[in-house]
């Protein structure tokens, strides 16, 4: 892994699939209610599924935790996840997208179509992480994130319910961190602090 030096984020954007649930608790629990930075998440869901992720993540985690709605505006202490069966996009620096286009990777929404519009509007000041899941979503993300300057976490394989997604990231790309499943949200806040 590179030692990356310390530069400033503007916003960070997940992606997780099976064991995405009980990772993003690990990851958002222990960080403050005026954590500084937005966070875009992508999990994998199937279509029709209700407000549990939203009601369960919010008993653990003291930030603001929401479905992305179409034209939100991207503030701080706030994490937006991509509604099922919908796109969430980074359409400028200010706004999110809702997109019903078709699936990548199988998969709307979709990690990698999150990432690469991430880089596109943010590009050095992303913060990626690529945690547990079944299949190679994110990686092309990945890849376009270092590509523009940004900076990826990956969650160590060793610790992911399905080492798929990290392992296909690390395949692609020199992670910037390698990560321990439950350290990740530890170093977002080192990382933004």
């Amino acid at each position: 892994m590179t030692e990356v030096p310390q530069k400033k984020f503007e916003i960070i954007v997940i992606g997780a699939s099976q064991g995405g649930f009980v990772a993003l608790k690990a990851v958002l629990g222990p960080l403050p209610a005026d954590f500084p930075i937005p966070i875009l998440v992508v999990r994998h869901q199937v279509s029709g599924t209700d407000n549990y992720i939203i009601e369960a993540l919010s008993k653990d985690c003291p930030l603001k935790i929401k479905f992305a709605e179409n034209n939100d505006r991207i503030k701080p202490s706030t994490v937006y996840i991509a509604p099922p069966d919908r796109h969430l996009l980074v359409g400028n620096k200010d706004y999110v997208e809702i997109s019903s286009d078709k699936p990548v990777n199988f998969s709307r929404p979709s990690i990698d179509s999150l990432f690469k519009s991430a880089a596109k509007c943010y590009g050095p000041s992303v913060l990626a992480v690529i945690m547990t899941g079944a299949n190679n979503d994110g990686t092309a993300g990945v890849i376009e994130i270092k590509k523009r300057g940004g900076t990826v976490i990956v969650q160590d394989p060793d610790s992911a319910e399905s080492d798929t997604m990290p392992k296909s990231a690390l395949a692609a790309i020199e992670a910037d961190y390698l990560v321990w499943g439950n350290q990740i949200g530890p170093k977002l806040w080192e990382l933004t602090r």
